[in-house]
């Protein structure tokens, strides 16, 4: 006869068992919350949830920027809903840039698969860190701070970067001061610059105010 103690480390294994979610594929049609989306019905979930060919299809770099990102976060890549990671690649021609930007919601790990990119950040004690990363370099940078990219080859570089969220959030820098509505004069107020710089920048940008 079994001691009661292994009768109860089984009834416990099997109720516990029981209750394990083993994953939360994301419903896109549906409400988005920090945390990511609400979960897909398991019926109506299939291997195509699981698995996203957008990282290996070269972003458009044709823009203002020189420089694409493709993501493959919940919204994109539904089966990393609820798991605390997500992807996504970065494509920056010669001269390309991502700008000053946060993610407020994850930290960020950067693989170099081709190319140079100079990237880094910058601490809340204002503290600068960065580097120029070849090929087969990484880069950790912490959730929340300011940091950037930029192409350092006369080449087409391209990164992959993990996040340690399916929603990791993002705002740029330079879009959050001069692609809205904001009054000029706050702007100016707030970022010391003058007036026709802000105008220009606003104008660039698409801006108003």
């Amino acid at each position: 006869m079994f001691p009661i103690c292994f009768i109860l480390f089984f009834l416990f294994l099997s109720t516990s068992n029981a209750a394990v979610q083993d994953f939360c594929v994301g419903d896109p049609m549906g409400p988005e919350s920090p945390a990511g989306y609400s979960c897909k019905p398991v019926t109506k979930v299939t291997i195509d949830d699981f698995v996203f060919s957008g990282l290996g299809i070269p972003g458009n770099t044709t823009n203002i920027i020189n420089a694409a990102v493709t993501p493959a976060f919940a919204a994109q890549f539904p089966g990393v809903n609820g798991l605390g990671i997500s992807a996504a690649r970065l494509d920056l021609a010669p001269g390309g840039v991502i700008p000053m930007h946060t993610h407020p919601g994850a930290s960020e790990l950067l693989i170099v698969a081709r190319g140079r990119i100079t990237s880094g950040f910058i601490s809340s004690a204002n503290n600068v860190y960065y580097k120029t990363l070849k090929k087969g370099d990484s880069i950790v940078l912490p959730q929340g701070l300011l940091h950037f990219q930029v192409n350092a080859a006369k080449i087409h570089s391209v990164a992959f970067v993990s996040f340690s969220s399916p929603v990791p959030g993002l705002q740029i820098l330079d879009f959050a001061l001069f692609a809205n509505n904001l009054p000029s004069l706050l702007v100016e107020k707030t970022t010391f610059l003058d007036d026709a710089q802000v105008k220009k920048l606003k104008a660039v940008l698409g801006g108003t105010g």
